[in-house]
């Protein structure tokens, strides 16, 4: 399992580190929000999961849907606005989503993925599965009022979810300490559900972690809230090099990373095991890219297909006015 996990965490960091390249190269248009750091985090809870549960992602999603099982082309694909990618490049870095891995999607609203995992997680309660969904967010979506609503109703429900806050310390440039009254970890459990503070830098502390919320989620105990310690070793989103931003100290990240999680991790696998991961990982960003710039462009014909549901009927049955 450690080299399963170091293979994940190499996978992520690897695809985020080709980001950045394409998006300066304008591969990908506009900008995007890497994983750089937080590796451990998507890896260890992703690692106790079965195919057909449930996660929700965020903004800063692609190690989330990484860990969960995504092929790699299609996601390539899909930030760089091709056909063959997940959302046949409509959708782009914030709202990936692929139903087949449980991927209920990537969400650029702070805090919107949760109401989404509860739903999912009702669903399967109320029907006698014992699926468990996982809601991934930021430790900035503690202030947002929806996570607080969905804390409460999947305490009174009892619902197999899992609450996972990536607590990296920063919401965009705003530190959680100047932020935040409290700790995320007092007030999820001023709910009533089990919270713990994690190692969100070791992938086998969160593995741990995750194991044992996720086990109580599918013997129908309830949710469980992790509050993931762990850090983004690059800025908010690929465009903040530019901005000459000075919330973060050069001594501040390098303390970081002296804690990377490959590292970590890597540490206690085989060295030429993790060589050879690496290798292995080379080849398959490289491979999954080649065929990713290779998928056609949409046609802009095709610009509004999958926007509305077909062979709707307006309500009342009066057709829709277009002023």
């Amino acid at each position: 399992m450690k080299e399963e996990m170091y293979k994940t965490m190499r996978l992520i960091r690897r695809f985020e580190e080709h980001i950045i390249v394409l998006v300066d190269a304008n591969e990908i248009a506009g900008s995007t929000h890497e994983y750089i750091g937080q590796e451990a985090v998507a890896t260890g809870v992703c690692s106790v999961l079965r195919d057909d549960d449930v996660i929700t992602s965020t903004h800063r999603g692609h190690g989330h849907v990484i860990a969960k099982g995504a092929n790699l082309t299609g996601m390539l694909a899909e930030l760089m606005g091709r056909t063959a990618g997940f959302n046949r490049g409509r959708g782009g870095s914030m709202h990936i989503a692929d139903f087949s891995l449980g991927v209920y999607g990537a969400n650029g609203i702070v805090g919107a993925g949760a109401p989404i995992a509860a739903g999912a997680a009702w669903a399967a309660s109320s029907t006698g599965s014992d699926r468990v969904a996982v809601c991934f967010f930021g430790d900035g979506a503690v202030n947002q009022g929806v996570v607080m609503e969905t804390l409460n109703m999947a305490a009174i429900w009892k619902l197999p979810l899992v609450f996972v806050c990536e607590n990296n310390g920063y919401a965009v440039s705003y530190s959680s300490e100047e932020s935040t009254a409290g700790s995320p970890v007092a007030r999820a459990a001023a709910y009533g559900m089990p919270a713990f503070d994690v190692d969100g830098m070791d992938a086998e502390a969160v593995r741990e972690a995750a194991g044992a919320a996720v086990a109580r989620a599918r013997a129908g105990e309830g949710p469980t809230f992790l509050s993931c310690r762990t850090y983004r070793f690059v800025g908010h989103f690929t465009g903040e090099r530019t901005m000459n931003l000075g919330y973060r100290s050069d001594e501040e990240i390098a303390r970081w990373r002296e804690r990377d999680p490959l590292n970590v991790l890597g540490a206690r696998i085989d060295p030429d095991a993790r060589e050879a991961i690496d290798a292995e990982v080379e080849r398959e960003v490289a491979a999954a890219l080649e065929r990713a710039r290779a998928s056609a462009r949409p046609d802009p014909a095709t610009a509004t297909d999958y926007v509305y549901g077909g062979d709707l009927t307006p309500r009342g049955g009066v057709a829709p006015c277009h002023a």
